[in-house]
């Protein structure tokens, strides 16, 4: 197994299971949208949307990549360890009861045992465009599928640039509240991921979403190419075909640009430990 060369600081770290000062490292209050990996060995740990802020001074996370994180229980049995499955790194201690999130788990990671990958470097994965209501539920559902690296909250479908919650919601900028969706295709399919969208609110609804009215809150899906179009074309025939009356626009991504909401809007319900007051699912296909 070939690892990556270590400096002084990382050796007394990652190998010698050493700490960093809080509030020193570079990944502490860095939010974006990608992968952390181990700085040794390069292993995918933890996905930017399992980090937050714990106020503790080192990285958080509430969960882990199945497999790539191993527990160790210190020898005085009063905190765990946690270090790479893959290559035994040290990458500090996990900490659970302490309700900060509804996973109830902290991740407290050194900075300087991981390195950081966005997904906009990595072919691998794709992304995807879905506007259904007011983004929180929309994120919320996204982000528990199976194969879905992050859901982001954010404005696409507008003319003005860098638009801000305020500028959607109060004045006619044309933009609708949209979920940017990152994720692996060998996990999980784009047609896969139309279905749930059709699944998780009312696409009969043409002025909005439950109580949301207004058009920043309707239903569409903004398709990246030919195949994104005809997938969703078959599944609304195929919805019409159980006599529902479909009123999800399709809207070609390559004319608009999607901007990330506001901090406050990201992860809304996950960090309040509640669920969507107008999305839930109905199985549908």
């Amino acid at each position: 197994m070939q690892f990556n060369r270590l400096n002084s600081e990382e050796i007394r770290v990652i190998e010698n299971k050493g700490t960093e000062m809080p509030f020193s490292g570079k990944f502490n209050s860095f939010y974006k949208d990608g992968i952390y990996i181990c700085r040794k060995c390069n292993t995918p740990l933890f996905k930017s949307d399992d980090k937050f802020d714990s106020g503790s001074g080192w990285p958080s996370f509430d969960d882990a990549i199945s497999g790539a994180v191993k527990e160790i229980p210190d020898a005085d049995g009063r905190r765990v360890e946690i270090v790479c499955a893959n290559c035994g790194g040290h990458l500090g201690h996990v900490f659970r009861g302490e309700q900060m999130t509804p996973k109830s788990t902290r991740h407290c990671v050194n900075s300087i045992s991981l390195d950081f990958k966005p997904f906009k470097e990595n072919t691998k994965y794709k992304k995807a465009y879905f506007a259904g209501g007011c983004f929180w539920g929309v994120e919320y559902w996204f982000s528990k599928q199976k194969g879905v690296l992050s859901a982001n909250s954010g404005y696409m479908g507008g003319s003005l640039e860098n638009p801000t919650y305020q500028d959607v919601c109060y004045r006619d900028t044309g933009h609708i509240e949209t979920v940017e969706v990152t994720y692996d295709p060998n996990i999980v399919s784009f047609e896969e991921l139309a279905k749930l969208f059709f699944e998780i609110h009312n696409p009969e609804q043409i002025n909005g979403q439950g109580p949301d009215i207004g058009s920043q809150y309707i239903s569409a899906i903004f398709y990246n190419n030919i195949q994104e179009e005809k997938i969703v074309i078959k599944l609304i025939k195929e919805l019409e075909r159980k006599g529902m009356i479909i009123a999800t626009r399709l809207i070609n991504a390559s004319n608009y640009k999607f901007y990330i909401a506001e901090r406050e809007h990201q992860n809304y319900y996950k960090l309040r430990n509640s669920k969507p007051y107008c999305h839930s699912y109905t199985k549908r296909f």
